[in-house]
């Protein structure tokens, strides 16, 4: 979908063009079997804005835009569905939860849901670029803030036994901008976002990106607002029935991603002997 996103983020849309994008990348697998006239419908617009935004793309028309579409959502699914062995329906079926507990019940299904979404939106490869570029990466910086803050917290601690020069971007009282002013071509940028997105987490974004250092984003959809700086882009969602976001999912995703590099990298037991050597004086078991 890499592509995909890269060709709608370089296109100059319009306002109903760009609605109809965002429509698009966050409901791939509904838009590939969805008639030009159906999106119009659920989008309220023309259905000649659907044909013209198809070819403001490059393509024919709306049969050629979707054709890709399609066969580029296939070649996805395809790729991890021997991944899948454990449905969310199968999961939640197990759930051996009291009749009262329904909320509980409607939680479990939910997270077990959006966790089955991150098979079917990311590609393994995209784990795999992901975890190479961190590797490879002179200085690892990290930017996570507010509810994502326990994310970045959680992968600074692990990728540091794994990895040297990895810095956290949030450590108070040096500011983002601070910590990233020697932010160069040679460096990364991971960064947490999920909804309610931060300014300052897009200030980061846009100083990795000027300085010409790779961008790895984890957040909820395609559209989301700092999509567009990815190198590499992983998506885990966030839908929850209560008011706060449901972190299952990003937090599988961020543990997914610290496996990959854990297979990659070199010397990591030696940093965990190192380390286990002073925990041990410190009376940590």
């Amino acid at each position: 979908m890499k592509e995909l996103r890269d060709t709608i983020n370089n296109a100059q849309l319009t306002k109903t063009q760009k609605m109809i994008a965002k429509f698009i990348l966050d409901n791939t697998a509904d838009a590939c079997f969805m008639t030009s006239t159906e999106i119009a419908s659920k989008l309220e617009v023309s259905e000649s804005s659907v044909i013209r935004f198809s070819r403001s793309l490059g393509y024919d028309g709306f049969m050629d835009f979707q054709k890709n579409l399609r066969r580029t959502y296939q070649d996805q699914v395809l790729s991890i569905s021997s991944s899948i062995t454990i449905p969310s329906h199968r999961i939640a079926k197990r759930a051996k939860l009291e009749t009262n507990s329904d909320y509980i019940h409607r939680h479990f299904k939910n997270a077990a849901k959006n966790l089955e979404n991150i098979l079917i939106n990311n590609q393994i490869s995209s784990f795999e670029e992901a975890a190479d570029i961190i590797i490879c990466s002179r200085h690892k910086y990290i930017a996570a803030s507010r509810g994502n803050s326990s994310l970045g917290d959680y992968f600074l601690l692990y990728l540091k036994h794994m990895v040297p020069n990895v810095e956290a971007t949030n450590a108070s009282p040096i500011s983002p901008i601070d910590h990233m002013c020697n932010i160069s071509k040679d460096d990364c940028l991971v960064i947490f976002s999920f909804p309610r997105y931060s300014s300052v987490d897009e200030i980061s974004a846009r100083m990795a990106q000027e300085a010409g250092a790779n961008i790895i984003v984890i957040t909820d959809k395609p559209s989301a607002l700092l999509a567009k700086y990815a190198t590499v882009l992983l998506t885990a969602p966030v839908d929850s029935n209560t008011f706060f976001n449901s972190m299952v999912a990003p937090q599988f995703a961020t543990e997914a991603l610290l496996e990959t590099i854990s297979h990659k990298a070199k010397g990591i037991e030696k940093r965990l002997k190192r380390i286990d050597k002073y925990l041990d004086e410190l009376g940590n078991y």
